[in-house]
């Protein structure tokens, strides 16, 4: 049974209240009352608490203690007022649709607590897509669930401060996509994945490899560490890399490519460049040797059907780690286009991924800059525009949303939004989605870490998390620097302690 909670007061719109209630009033809370054809939901998102005794006309400390003690006295002194956004008749959003009321509610209806049955229905659908990210964050006895297909079809932006739970949010989405045995690949730029338990061999781990040899002579440039404007040394690399080199395989590659720039450099006008390109393929080859193999087969074949695939980053470079991220992008999407031909009649290969994958992209701003062309930007932009028809999902994660190129961030259908302070970081978010009001966007500097506001298609309604914590990550949290200094001093002493107290054999001390 709803509990009355209060009584709407003042200006009533179709889509937004306010009531004064008889207890503080929590952001995030739901409420219900009766507006035309029935009950209506509707969610807190902002709340204030007034005193008509203790006033901000109160001049001194006195008179503010001694309207203090008035205030105790008078039952009807505080004021406790909750503006709430409608969002839709309570029996039509359990069926998925939003329908507002045609007329507002009439000042003096009361409202109620929404009862953890009714938030049930809404917040924790039953069938095998929604799966449980955590609790209401207001109301913990209630699940909350997000729709995978979902986030597979539409895409998802993961946005906050460093330290609120990013990670930690991806990691427990990866956790449940491998539980029901789905497919995920996720570019780890940092090392936060590669300690994940995620059951019984349902995890692939893997460094990112290039192989050389599938790059254009311009992608090898960078690759190798050629400077852009060094163009006599793109020339000699430009007519080296000859599809002949192409066909070479392992070190017999990088020996015939040195081979060649040198004849490059048999002309005079090239010795000093072809001389610098021998260097920076030797330095590459001797460098990047765990990294750029030019004897291993396609990258894609790496990679498993029915796992969630940790691709580490790490030891790339920023510019080979784009290239690498957009070389995978590139590929999936490819497969996953011959994957749907194939469903429509007999293709000439056969596809590595016939179902679904989604992908995760840390650091997105890095990846995909706003005001900076890289590969991955590129092939990003298409996996947003067309992933959906293609069963090839996109999840962006980044602490600097306002560095995240619009056009993707608005292509995002889902949103989990955590701590953001910067209002520069705010005002890009609200302007990428729909979804998200002002008064909402405001509550973020509120958040805790691992409280969240999940907004569009892979939720019923804009909700308020509190997420589940995944507790076999080992890396992504704060280091406890204090710790780890004593247990190394500890150590230290020990040593030196071990040291003094030893004796030499036959040495007699006196």
């Amino acid at each position: 049974m709803n509990k009355e909670l209060g009584i709407l007061i003042g200006v009533a719109k179709p889509d937004q209240v306010t009531f004064e209630s008889t207890r503080p009033v929590s952001i995030g809370e739901y409420v219900i009352l009766n507006s035309g054809k029935g009950r209506v939901l509707g969610l807190v998102e902002s709340s204030s608490i007034s005193s008509d005794a203790l006033g901000s006309s109160i001049r001194n400390y006195e008179e503010a203690y001694e309207s203090k003690q008035v205030a105790a006295e008078n039952l009807r002194d505080k004021s406790y007022k909750g503006h709430v956004r409608i969002l839709g008749y309570l029996d039509e959003l359990k069926k998925c649709k939003a329908i507002l009321p045609e007329l507002p509610p009439e000042p003096g209806t009361e409202v109620y607590d929404a009862s953890p049955e009714d938030l049930a229905a809404l917040f924790a659908p039953s069938g095998p897509q929604w799966i449980r990210i955590g609790t209401l964050l207001r109301n913990t006895t209630v699940d909350a669930r997000v729709n995978v297909d979902k986030v597979v079809s539409r895409h998802l932006a993961v946005l906050a401060m460093t330290g609120m739970g990013k990670s930690n949010l991806v990691s427990l989405l990866a956790k449940e996509i491998a539980r029901i045995s789905g497919t995920m690949v996720v570019f780890d730029y940092h090392d936060d994945y590669s300690t994940l338990d995620m059951g019984s061999n349902n995890s692939n781990l893997m460094d990112a490899r290039i192989n050389p040899r599938l790059l254009s002579a311009d992608k090898l440039a960078e690759v190798i560490e050629i400077q852009e404007n060094a163009s006599n040394q793109m020339h000699v690399l430009r007519v080296a890399f000859t599809e002949e080199i192409r066909q070479r395989k392992g070190d017999d590659f990088w020996d015939a490519l040195i081979n060649v720039s040198a004849a490059v450099g048999a002309d005079k006008s090239y010795r000093e460049p072809a001389a610098k390109v021998i260097d920076k393929i030797d330095d590459a080859r001797r460098k990047f040797h765990n990294i750029l193999d030019p004897g291993m087969a396609d990258p894609l074949a790496l990679l498993k059907n029915g796992k969630i695939n940790i691709i580490n980053l790490v030891e790339l470079t920023e510019r080979q780690a784009d290239i690498a991220v957009s070389f995978y992008l590139e590929e999936l999407l490819n497969d996953r286009k011959k994957a749907t031909r194939q469903k429509k009649g007999p293709s000439k290969s056969q596809p590595r991924f016939p179902a679904p994958v989604l992908v995760v992209i840390e650091e997105a701003h890095v990846f995909i800059p706003k005001d900076e062309d890289t590969d991955t930007k590129y092939f990003a932009s298409k996996v947003a525009r067309e992933g959906r028809k293609f069963g090839l999902g996109l999840v962006i994660v980044s602490q600097r949303p306002r560095g995240i190129d619009a056009n993707i961030l608005s292509q995002m259908g889902s949103l989990a939004i955590m701590r953001m302070i910067q209002h520069d970081d705010q005002a890009h978010v609200s302007a990428a989605s729909e979804a998200l009001s002002r008064d909402l966007i405001d509550q973020l500097t509120s958040l805790n870490p691992g409280e969240a506001i999940f907004a569009g298609q892979w939720v019923n309604l804009p909700t308020f998390v509190k997420v589940d914590e995944v507790r076999e990550r080992k890396i992504g949290g704060d280091q406890k620097a204090v710790e780890e200094w004593n247990r190394l001093a500890a150590m230290k002493q020990v040593a030196k302690d071990s040291s003094e107290s030893y004796v030499p054999s036959g040495y007699i001390q006196d």
